[in-house]
């Protein structure tokens, strides 16, 4: 259950009817039967899955219930063999739905080439609450005080799971080779931390680097932040890009997954090649060296999320695919949302 960001709590504030099934294991039957019991009661039309398991679970639910799969594919990360064995047999499963949102082009054609019929994957890049994510003026020095982060020093970062794939390793070899010597800040969990921790030390960066695990505060973590930087080997798109976007925090990132469609490489920010060490510590320094600039690509990068990538405009398109959906299910004709 989530401990973090409270959804229980926010969904209240906001008037939304949420309701949580608690599961006692990863394979925990017993909440079938809770769910199957949700949907007829609420007479729901449409379950929008957003997994492989919950993938798993709409289709079982539309065979047991008529109710309608959806599902938004947001990438298939991970190197184990089992979890590759799930996420063929996902992408498989996927092609029988009757609609699939992917969150970037490299993932709509892999579904397709798993498949799917083109014209039941619909391509909608993840938006960003630019309302709620936004520069504020004295949040930087207020955050940074509370940090205890000098009002003047070099500050880069980013935001992930501590997986391998997210490469963080890459960002503080990256930042090692700076002059500046700037401080890093990794906001997130995960299995790599003890091994981030001591790579650091091995390269004499204890003292800057600031590992802060899961927080609830990311949009005023940002404003600490001189620049982001994503160092990943494959990525989805990148919801903390977006947010950096958004917050108007100049951004470097590696050119993987949907990142190249939300950065345009010069206009919004610098895209490097992933596993490039070299190449991310050069366009660091760049950044650090023509601020002026860093802060046009930035503002550049607010504007577009403000006309392109925003919540309100994905929300637009999904809901038009929600009634799309409904119009062409004899449940959606014959019994109200």
């Amino acid at each position: 259950r989530d401990g973090i960001f409270k959804i229980d709590e926010r969904a209240k504030e906001l008037g939304v009817d949420y309701v949580e099934v608690h599961e006692r294991h990863s394979l925990d039957t017993a909440i079938w039967s809770q769910l199957v019991e949700l949907v007829r009661d609420r007479r729901i039309d449409i379950v929008h899955a957003h997994d492989y398991k919950t993938d798993l679970l709409a289709w079982l639910l539309a065979r047991r219930t008529n109710v309608i799969p959806f599902s938004t594919a947001h990438g298939w990360s991970g190197n184990s063999r089992r979890e590759q064995l799930y996420y063929s047999v996902d992408r498989r499963l996927l092609t029988r739905f009757p609609a699939v949102i992917a969150v970037s082009g490299p993932i709509r054609q892999r579904l397709i080439a798993s498949g799917a019929l083109p014209e039941r994957v619909h391509q909608i890049p993840n938006g960003v609450d630019h309302q709620v994510f936004r520069r504020i003026a004295d949040r930087r020095a207020v955050m940074r005080a509370s940090l205890g982060i000098p009002s003047d020093a070099v500050v880069i970062g980013a935001i992930g799971r501590l997986e391998f794939e997210k490469r963080f390793d890459l960002l503080l070899d990256a930042a090692a080779r700076l002059n500046s010597r700037p401080r890093v800040l990794i906001i997130g969990e995960g299995s790599r931390r003890d091994s981030l921790l001591a790579q650091a030390q091995a390269l004499g960066m204890s003292e800057r680097l600031m590992m802060l695990g899961l927080r609830a505060d990311v949009r005023d973590l940002l404003h600490t932040l001189d620049m982001y930087v994503q160092t990943s080997d494959t990525e989805g798109v990148p919801n903390a890009v977006l947010e950096a976007m958004a917050t108007e925090v100049p951004v470097v990132a590696t050119d993987v997954g949907g990142t190249s469609e939300l950065v345009t490489d010069e206009i919004h920010g610098l895209l490097v090649k992933k596993g490039d060490v070299a190449a991310i510590a050069t366009a660091i320094t760049r950044c650090l060296a023509d601020s002026s600039a860093a802060m046009c690509r930035a503002r550049a990068a607010r504007e577009r999320v403000e006309r392109e990538l925003s919540f309100d405009v994905r929300m637009s398109r999904v809901e038009s695919i929600y009634e799309d959906l409904c119009r062409h299910s004899s449940r959606g004709r014959d019994q109200p949302s």
